[in-house]
């Protein structure tokens, strides 16, 4: 199925989700710099990155969202879309309570901060992953002919049907 919400012709949640794809794992990056270095000049990056990968994150959850209810209900690509949304409802609220723990002490973060940082991080892997899914194998936003069924691109099954070309062969 196609995208719902496009921007000359083009699906405009896919185009939004590089930046918290990009500047949330940058302020993780910053952060691992600065335990390192002990430079607080790191970490006050790392605010501001998170800051603006969530309003990021944002602005690309209600594009997801318009995208997400397009799809037919009781279809796979329905469940991993809704997984996939509801955990990065997760990774922003962990996020979130980073920024919020870092403003008084941007330059220090607490161990929290930094904690709910990385689990964040490790949580928008597997999100992101789904995202692909969802694009990739299931040909959501792309494709109006999409397999919205097709197995998982982890099962046996799956990778027995690709084309050679597909396989990479």
């Amino acid at each position: 199925m196609e995208s719902h919400a496009k921007i000359l012709g083009h699906p405009v949640h896919p185009m939004l989700v590089n930046f918290p794809l990009g500047l949330l794992p940058t302020a993780v990056a910053f952060d691992i710099v600065q335990l390192a270095t002990h430079s607080t000049r790191w970490s006050d990056l790392a605010f501001w990155m998170i800051a603006a990968g969530l309003i990021g994150a944002l602005l690309a959850a209600v594009f997801g969202l318009v995208d997400w209810v397009a799809i037919p209900s009781r279809t796979r690509a329905k469940r991993i879309g809704a997984v996939h949304g509801l955990g990065n409802l997760v990774v922003v609220a962990l996020f979130a309570a980073s920024l919020y723990l870092r403003y008084q002490a941007s330059e220090e973060p607490s161990t929290t901060a930094l904690t709910c940082s990385f689990v964040g991080l490790g949580l928008a892997l597997i999100t992101a992953w789904l995202g692909g899914e969802l694009v990739d194998r299931l040909g959501i936003g792309v494709d109006d002919g999409a397999n919205v069924n097709a197995p998982s691109s982890l099962t046996h099954a799956a990778r027995m049907h690709e084309t050679p070309r597909a396989a990479g062969l």
